[in-house]
């Protein structure tokens, strides 16, 4: 693949004070990765390109500015299996798809095990990853610090590392590259994006909306697609629809830029830290969500604070480097840790996706050629259908943060 450090060009309608027209046939309710891809797919896979994207602020600035970038398929149950592998095949032609760099790079990534429950989970999920056909290998702990010679495998931190499911079609990418290269590309198709325009409300007829009351005035649509993540659930309130989903915030943090010392990506379930270097040099750390329920896009000091700290006992050459700035983004988490993508009933043409926690940066293009296929043709694409709400009434969950203790 591409690594290519050009810069992409940025598209001049992304700086334009694009008014919206009176009427499209989808409107797209969210400007981040989800709502842009979800756009170029209806554009080019399904001829649908009467469609808007509206972004309360500005383009791609919620959660896909707020993510820490990490890709991977190595999922548990074999419907998360299918929707992110999915993703990842389109993460690896993406660069040709959609003609500008990504930054995509297939470092592999280190899930690491820390008690006898997380080895026998690790090499359970090993063997479902291997049986669906993924990438995943299980390595112990000599194997690990072969591979990071960084990370501390001896038995002096308080989370001893006894091994780590590995897969190396894994990697990272850089989440404002990709945005605005799913923007240029639904804007090219005919795609509408208007940006700083916050949905006030919502008309409707019977089981069908017909308009949305916006900041920047009234606009008929066709179908309604939400997928504003963190706040899906708000809008589905506003039409009288209450989902199973609760906000939290998601701290991350990145460092000084610093030499080049890591070249896959570490998570540890336990600890719930993940950490990658990014293309420039900064070490790239995330925490675990909060436990509270909130909208602010910051976080409480203690979850990040007891969690870099065992983080340094794992690469205690981290110790030095200085923070340069921390942030939080906000996630939508259901039930089950999995996400929520279908009809929204009791609306005939209404769509929504939420509901994905820490995992929705790499379903990006999976998501969004699924969910344009479920819109498009009104009826759920087979890899989206498990997600349905229908699922909270008939107890068919898929509960990845029950299998693996965390949902990332």
């Amino acid at each position: 693949m591409r690594t290519s450090e050009r810069l992409p060009e940025h598209p001049e309608f992304l700086w334009q004070d694009r008014e919206p027209r009176g009427a499209y046939d989808v409107v797209v309710v969210g400007g981040g990765g989800h709502g842009l891809a979800t756009a170029y797919y209806l554009a080019r896979h399904h001829g649908i390109t009467n469609v808007a994207v509206l972004e309360k602020g500005w383009l791609a600035g919620g959660n896909m500015a707020r993510n820490t970038t990490i890709i991977r398929s190595n999922y548990l149950w074999d419907e998360s299996a299918g929707i992110y592998e999915h993703s990842l095949r389109l993460w690896e032609g993406l660069e040709d798809e959609l003609e500008t760099p990504v930054l995509f790079s297939q470092r592999g990534v280190l899930n690491l095990a820390h008690s006898l429950g997380d080895v026998r989970e690790s090499r359970r999920r090993v063997n479902a990853n291997q049986l669906n056909g993924i990438d995943a290998q299980w390595l112990d702990a000599a194997e690990v610090g072969k591979l990071v010679p960084i990370l501390d495998v001896t038995d002096r931190p308080r989370h001893r590392v006894l091994g780590a499911t590995y897969q190396p079609r894994a990697g990272i990418a850089k989440h404002d590259y990709v945005a605005w290269g799913f923007a240029r590309a639904a804007h090219a198709l005919g795609v509408d994006i208007v940006q700083n325009c916050v949905v006030e409300d919502f008309e409707t007829d019977g089981d069908v909306v017909t308009a949305i009351r916006t900041s920047r005035g009234r606009i008929a649509c066709g179908t309604l697609a939400l997928a504003a993540a963190g706040h899906s659930a708000v809008l589905a309130e506003r039409l009288g629809v209450r989902l199973p989903v609760q906000s939290h915030p998601l701290q991350a943090l990145v460092s000084e830029l610093l030499e080049p010392v890591l070249d896959t990506v570490v998570m540890s379930n336990a600890v719930h830290v993940y950490v990658s270097q990014a293309h420039k040099g900064e070490l790239v750390m995330g925490a675990g969500v909060d436990p509270y329920v909130g909208y602010g896009q910051r976080g409480s000091i203690h979850v990040v604070e007891e969690q870099m700290a065992a983080a340094v006992e794992l690469f205690p050459v981290f110790a030095r480097a200085h923070v340069l700035r921390t942030w939080a983004g906000i996630v939508d988490v259901t039930p089950d840790a999995s996400p929520v993508v279908g009809h929204l009933p009791p609306y005939a043409n209404a769509f929504v996706n939420c509901g994905w926690g820490t995992g929705g940066f790499k379903a990006t293009p999976g998501l969004g050629a699924v969910y344009a296929d479920t819109i498009a043709h009104g009826r759920p694409h087979p890899l989206a259908e498990p997600f349905a709400l229908d699922r909270f009434r008939t107890g068919r969950l898929i509960d990845e943060h029950g299998a693996a203790a965390v949902a990332h």
